[in-house]
């Protein structure tokens, strides 16, 4: 049990770990949307770029940490479980909570004073198509594994739709995409 929780992980040196706390810290001041549209992002630099993780280790970390009851930002601490233990939770979480914590704070209070203020309305209104767009990035993603089945496809697209035109729970669509996956459609 100590092993898994402070075990030495993939990380060996100090460098990689300050190299990996500071990625996750510059990320998360891009965190529009929430931790999820960073998602990319990490994977980019944990699977391609560093070697961390197998891109079925990095997408199998965040389909537990969305099953797990909680705040969405725990795939950030399963990553860095799978880093590096404790101290790779530790690196993660810190990174991606320290800046964007600070700056909601500091937002919130100053947004709190101008609230009505013409420029806020308009940076507000400006930055939805931004976050459409890192989570269209993170989907894309997190695709990957199973973007030659043609059934994904029709999931993605039968999921739109009902967004869009219906008032159905979104719970409805995950259930229909588990028992795709159960039944092998995808």
């Amino acid at each position: 049990m100590s092993a898994l929780l402070i075990g030495p992980g993939i990380l060996h040196g100090g460098a990689d770990w300050l190299a990996l706390f500071g990625h996750f810290l510059v990320l998360s001041l891009l965190a529009i949307g929430g931790a999820m549209s960073t998602a990319p992002d990490m994977y980019r630099y944990v699977v391609r770029d560093q070697g961390w993780l197998a891109p079925d280790q990095f997408n199998a970390s965040i389909a537990l940490a969305q099953a797990a009851p909680g705040p969405n930002l725990l795939f950030v601490a399963v990553i860095g479980l799978k880093l590096g233990g404790l101290a790779g939770v530790l690196t993660t979480l810190t990174g991606t909570l320290l800046p964007s914590t600070a700056l909601a704070l500091t937002a919130t209070r100053w947004g709190g004073r101008d609230a009505n203020r013409r420029w806020l309305a308009a940076f507000t209104t400006g930055m939805a198509p931004l976050t459409i767009g890192l989570l269209l990035a993170t989907g894309w993603i997190l695709l990957a594994p199973t973007r030659t089945h043609a059934a994904v496809y029709v999931l993605v697209a039968l999921t739109l739709w009902v967004m869009l035109r219906t008032q159905w729970s979104p719970l409805w669509l995950i259930g229909l995409g588990a028992v795709a996956g159960l039944l092998g459609w995808v």
